[in-house]
């Protein structure tokens, strides 16, 4: 069975989701970020950056979200979260997985902490440049969904990297300019949103927001 060291909204919503999609056994483990329960010790020793996810696999931890979503998808290959080696679909796959862990993830890392980039006297500045830059990245996906012959971020196929997306794009909800104002991604996330996985992660978490519009 897997754990899943979780807090509600964050990070974790994407893993807690692709469990339930996969129907696997797994434990929830509350770990509270606004208590600040991901820097207890004994938390550090499993996730030293004293963040959330880490998920329990075979008795050992895993961190970071996007390669703990790859790790379940090539664990449970039959679910078809993730193409295999030698798929047409495999490099932009694993092209959509990395742009999302490394570029659109700290881009609301800024967002969210600006004080951490450049101190509390440079926050205001911080928090321009950050949403100027996920503005731009919601530019980009949503004209690549324009483009594409399906739905997804790989066309026809869902994948981990949809997942991952939604969770980003949820995180937007509160911005001037949330992702729903790009009509591409506006009917991505009316899809995305209506399944009943995502719903049920929400329920769960104890999450009322976004997910009905």
């Amino acid at each position: 069975m897997y754990q899943l060291y979780y807090s509600p909204s964050t990070a974790s919503l994407a893993v807690h989701w692709l469990l339930i999609e996969l129907s696997v056994p797994f434990e929830l483990v509350l770990t509270d970020t606004a208590t600040g329960a991901q820097k207890h010790p004994d938390y550090l020793k499993l996730n030293p950056s004293g963040v959330v996810p880490t998920l329990i696999v075979d008795g050992a931890p895993v961190c970071e979200v996007a390669a703990i979503l790859m790790l379940l998808a090539e664990r449970h290959a039959e679910a078809g979260f993730a193409p295999p080696s030698g798929a047409a679909e495999r490099a932009a796959y694993l092209q959509w997985m990395v742009y999302l862990a490394n570029t659109v993830m700290p881009a609301f890392r800024a967002w969210f902490y600006p004080h951490e980039w450049a101190g509390e006297a440079g926050t205001e500045a911080v928090t321009a440049t950050s949403r100027a830059r996920i503005e731009a990245i919601w530019d980009r996906i949503d004209a690549h969904l324009g483009d594409q012959d399906g739905p997804y971020l790989l066309g026809a196929r869902l994948s981990a990297a949809d997942l991952l997306a939604t969770m980003l794009m949820r995180w937007s909800r509160n911005m001037p300019r949330p992702a729903t104002v790009w009509p591409n991604i506006a009917r991505y996330l009316s899809r995305m949103r209506a399944m009943p996985s995502l719903r049920e992660v929400h329920v769960r978490e104890g999450l009322t927001d976004w997910i009905d519009g």
